[in-house]
């Protein structure tokens, strides 16, 4: 049995992770990063041959720590919503596009417009946000339309390395339902929307299931790589379904709950009474324009995904501006420092929205907030009502996304957010559920890597694969008395940015 072999194209860096499905081991993990390019500032750019470059220099340097060679098989966990454009040849003519970019906000309208947000989000499973890639593609038609009359074909970021890799185009379920002009529940483009936006359909790829082959390593790509040539390429799937394969989160019962840069529940979802139904069946799905529906790798599945925009990203903000910055151990110190303040940091509260929101306010001009500030609060304080203000904020996004899926039985915590005790304590007293931990390291490359081994055979499902790697910890239990300072804290949190926003959008 060969090793798996899985890429985890993120957004600041791509992990190639070798995988040992005999012992559920990972061998080697390797990473590389690549700049995000802003030549303007609503705009997020990068070079797709940066990418292909840095997985070629991963996948080597995991040949070269482990001595091995003998893959089985390859796959991918890709970041969503970005646009490469190619040729007729598979060439970019453009640096892709990727979720960061905000152009396309008017566009986001334009879609919408012609079927009202309940009727889009139907079909579509979410209504489009800027940087998506049918958001994106909708731009181009109307401000650069020389550019899109130039382009063949429209991939997402993790399947223009595949392309690369076997020479063919193509995506798959889970990715397409994150472009925002997917037909969620058929499971093929919205044809409609794309008539609508007077996007033509060639420019749009054929879709593949997650765990099919999508083609093989051609010799070119082999040769650079230092792989044999032929081997068999499965799909791949989004980064959000990769983390779940990791977290074993495929049938409706669970959730997780992840603290990264971003925030993001994610729970299983499947239409009641659904037993499986034929490509292109119209089924009923439950959606929610607050939140995002779309296709899981899973075959026959979906999910429902919360999304807060920053979390880590919060926390990160405070330690620069709390002179922390090149300070060894900063986040220990903050989480030290926070542990030693009282649940509700004093009467202190934060509305963790630094850059805009998602779920639930879905309002890109929202914006963040100390609540009852005063002179006798401390850096501990802050931190405190920093790690808080996310755990709400993740409460009210779970509230939401389990009002669609029915409730959650165990929950997991993931992220690096979540690595700290402080931090997951505060998640667990604040959802008021036992919070285990995902004890898998690289969640997105070993999803990779198992979609790699469903593909080729080494699994006869993702559930076996599943049943056979994942891990998770202890739980860390909700305290009672903590819990209810939460819960008077969250009917404050909930009503404050509703009063707020017109503050909020004044200030631009």
């Amino acid at each position: 049995m060969g090793l798996l072999l899985g890429f985890d194209l993120g957004t600041s860096s791509v992990k190639a992770v070798l995988f040992d499905p005999q012992t559920s081991q990972t061998l080697a993990v390797a990473a590389q990063e690549y700049p995000i390019q802003r030549p303007a500032p609503n705009r997020a750019e990068q070079d797709p041959a940066a990418w292909w470059d840095a997985v070629v220099a991963v996948t080597r340097r995991v040949l070269i720590q482990t001595g091995r060679r003998d893959v089985a098989g390859l796959s991918f966990s890709g970041q969503m919503h970005g646009a490469v454009l190619l040729d007729a040849a598979g060439r970019p003519v453009h640096p892709a596009i990727i979720w960061a970019d905000a152009r396309s906000a008017t566009a986001c309208a334009q879609l919408v417009a012609p079927f009202g947000p309940a009727h889009y989000a139907a079909i579509a499973g979410t209504l489009p946000a800027p940087g998506f890639f049918g958001a994106t593609l909708r731009w181009l038609a109307e401000y650069e339309p020389e550019l899109l009359a130039r382009t063949s074909q429209a991939v997402l970021p993790k399947d223009y390395i595949r392309l690369r890799m076997t020479g063919e185009a193509a995506t798959e379920v889970s990715d397409a339902a994150g472009t925002g002009v997917f037909d969620v529940t058929r499971g093929q483009w919205a044809v409609e929307i794309l008539a609508a936006a007077g996007l033509p359909r060639g420019l749009f790829p054929r879709v593949l299931a997650s765990t099919a082959v999508a083609g093989q390593l051609s010799a070119a790509a082999a040769a650079v790589m230092g792989l044999p040539a032929g081997l068999p390429v499965v799909a791949g799937c989004a980064d959000q379904p990769a983390q779940a394969i990791g977290n074993g989160l495929l049938t409706p019962g669970a959730a997780s709950v992840t603290v990264g840069s971003g925030g993001q529940v994610f729970a299983p979802l499947q239409p009641a009474g659904y037993s499986g139904a034929p490509v292109g069946t119209p089924l009923s799905l439950p959606t929610d324009p607050r939140l995002h529906v779309f296709n899981h790798a899973a075959p026959g599945m979906w999910y429902v995904l919360g999304a807060i925009l920053s979390a880590g990203l919060a926390l990160r903000w405070l330690r620069q501006v709390t002179g922390l910055a090149d300070a060894p151990a900063a986040y220990a110190r903050l989480s030290a420092e926070a542990a030693m303040v009282a649940p509700g940091a004093d009467g202190l509260l934060f509305l963790p929205y630094l850059a805009g929101e998602r779920t639930p306010h879905m309002d890109p001009r929202a914006r963040g907030a100390f609540v009852g500030l005063s002179a006798h609060h401390t850096r501990g304080h802050l931190a405190r009502a920093v790690m808080e203000g996310v755990a709400l904020a993740l409460r009210q996004a779970l509230e939401i996304c389990l009002a669609l899926t029915g409730p959650a039985e165990q929950l997991i915590a993931a992220g690096g957010g979540a690595a700290s005790p402080v931090w997951r304590q505060i998640l667990a007293d604040a959802l008021g559920q036992p919070l285990r931990q995902s004890l898998l390291a690289e969640l997105a490359g070993v999803g990779a890597a198992l979609l790699a081994g469903v593909g080729t055979g080494v699994y006869p499902n993702l559930d076996g694969a599943c049943q056979q790697v994942v891990q998770l910890g202890p739980a860390a239990e909700p305290d009672p008395a903590r819990r209810a300072v939460y819960d008077d804290l969250y009917a404050r949190f909930v009503g404050l940015y509703p009063r707020l926003r017109e503050d909020a959008d004044a200030g631009g």
